[in-house]
């Protein structure tokens, strides 16, 4: 979940050469390479998260699906990073995974032993999230997002042997990773428990993550815009017609529909890819306007402590505004019994989440730890 990186080019390398004298603030090839088409679309794909979970709106997966955008950004900067040695590189991911997991997990598990709960054994998946830690009814919401958490974790576990395939034969081998999930949802069922639910996720979003690939190696580069195209077309319209005809209760949603779920990703983030490589979108000029540039800097530099910390903000808001219901002006004044203000309250308390512990992201990416990035 980190941010994507651009190598300096040979023409920036050679112009440095030439004027040694510069400032080397202002050299080209030595200011930081951000991607800022991934940094924001990382982003709003934060925000979209915090805003289903708010409102539970069914068609905002269709409007930006976050989960694949973001396994496709991360996909993309796992092939990156495994031009050093894969050994190197795991470790490196794992720690930024687990120590901020381990925080969230000190307050979680404390919380809700509390509450009431009694661990067992597997009370070790939250110190390692090969499956789905536990947890009792209480945290649930709390806990309940920590499947991305998981899903990543084997991600990264897999890619020296899924880009090594990936290599072999990069289109036959993205549009096969497709066909797990078809399979799971037509012909095979699932076990049940924590070996099918990680089975299950990592089949939804194969395609996305191994897409990152294809943009890290230039594959995209070298296609023509018909037939990816045309192929994206194919695949959002089969994964809305799946979701239609395979409602759950009632409701199109596609974390409800594996299969619709990972049809519409694939085709939305094939787009969104290949329209960056093709109109080559880069976003430099979101470095004119301040503020909005320092924002999707925090969202990037602060992305794990965002996503696991605003289920609590959500559940926090809650009791918060309920004390808001107790001061007469509060209640004349605020529309308090209104959804987008408790979007707004659990926005600020995302934020003193950010200022109170998003430093340990910091610390597991071995920098000095700060408030802000």
């Amino acid at each position: 979940m980190a941010g994507a990186h651009r190598l300096a080019r040979g023409v920036r390398a050679q112009a440095q050469v030439q004027a040694p004298a510069q400032v080397p603030a202002e050299t080209p090839a030595q200011a930081p390479a951000r991607d800022r088409y991934f940094d924001v679309l990382r982003a709003f794909a934060l925000i979209r998260v915090v805003a289903y979970h708010t409102f539970e709106w069914p068609w905002l997966g269709f409007a930006f699906p976050s989960m694949g955008v973001m396994f496709a950004l991360a996909g993309s900067l796992m092939a990156k990073s495994l031009q050093r040695p894969a050994a190197q590189v795991i470790r490196g991911r794992l720690r930024r995974l687990l120590i901020p997991l381990w925080a969230f997990a000190a307050v979680i598990v404390v919380a809700m032993l509390v509450n009431g709960w009694m661990p067992g054994a597997d009370i070790l998946y939250w110190v390692l999230p090969l499956g789905d830690p536990p947890g009792n009814a209480w945290g649930e919401q709390a806990w309940g997002v920590l499947w991305y958490l998981r899903t990543y974790l084997w991600f990264v576990l897999l890619s020296p042997v899924l880009l090594r395939l990936f290599r072999l034969a990069p289109v036959p081998v993205l549009l096969l990773s497709l066909v797990p999930v078809a399979l799971f949802a037509t012909v095979w069922s699932l076990p049940e428990g924590r070996v099918g639910s990680a089975a299950g996720d990592v089949s939804v979003f194969l395609f996305c993550w191994l897409l990152g690939f294809a943009h890290r190696d230039g594959v995209l580069r070298r296609l023509s815009p018909a037939p990816v195209v045309a192929g994206a077309l194919a695949a959002l319209l089969a994964g809305a017609w799946w979701a239609l005809r395979h409602q759950v209760d009632g409701t199109y949603d596609l974390d409800d529909i594996p299969l619709a779920q990972a049809l519409w990703s694939a085709g939305f983030v094939t787009l969104l890819l290949y329209c960056k490589v093709y109109f080559e979108v880069d976003f430099g000029w979101l470095a004119r306007f301040r503020f909005p540039d320092r924002l999707v800097t925090v969202f990037n530099a602060r992305a794990v402590t965002l996503y696991l910390w605003h289920e609590v903000a959500l559940m926090a808001s809650v009791p918060l505004i309920d004390v808001l219901w107790q001061v007469p002006a509060f209640e004349r004044w605020l529309p308090l019994d209104s959804v987008w203000f408790q979007f707004g309250v659990a926005w600020l308390l995302i934020g003193v989440a950010v200022a109170l512990v998003g430093w340990v992201e910091d610390v597991a990416a071995r920098r000095g730890p700060r408030l802000l990035p």
